[in-house]
């Protein structure tokens, strides 16, 4: 029974930031959508500590775009900065790996001309 409401919490939460990505500029949904895919995938698996601090992230990254999609949504898109800054600590907190994909992802998001392969979920 806990293994089905652990499902449907995580399964509830990629589909909502899936959605939340739709309020994107197209170029950052598209990498978005991209890495939300590929970490959820690749956590399937994982240990309950892994899990725990894997959805806790992901909760906050959802808490955070929700608010910058409501700001955009009243209007006040010169006001609106989608992301945020890690702090150093969160930072000392990642693995070599985990730097890595956050520095690959930098560097994709801050390409001068962003050209990604859109694709619709099931394709």
């Amino acid at each position: 029974m806990a293994a089905a409401a652990h499902a449907s919490t995580v399964r509830s939460l990629y589909k909502r930031i899936l959605v939340l990505h739709r309020f994107l500029p197209l170029d950052l949904r598209a990498l978005g959508d991209q890495y939300v895919k590929e970490e959820f995938r690749r956590h399937r698996g994982a240990a309950a500590e892994e899990a725990t601090s894997f959805l806790e992230e992901w909760q906050n990254y959802k808490n955070i775009l929700q608010t910058q999609v409501l700001k955009s949504a009243e209007g006040r898109l010169d006001a609106v900065k989608f992301g945020a800054n890690l702090s150093e600590k969160k930072l000392s907190d990642f693995q070599n790996e985990q730097i890595g994909q956050l520095y690959e992802l930098m560097l994709e998001a801050t390409k001068p001309n962003r050209q990604f392969d859109i694709q619709e979920d099931g394709k």
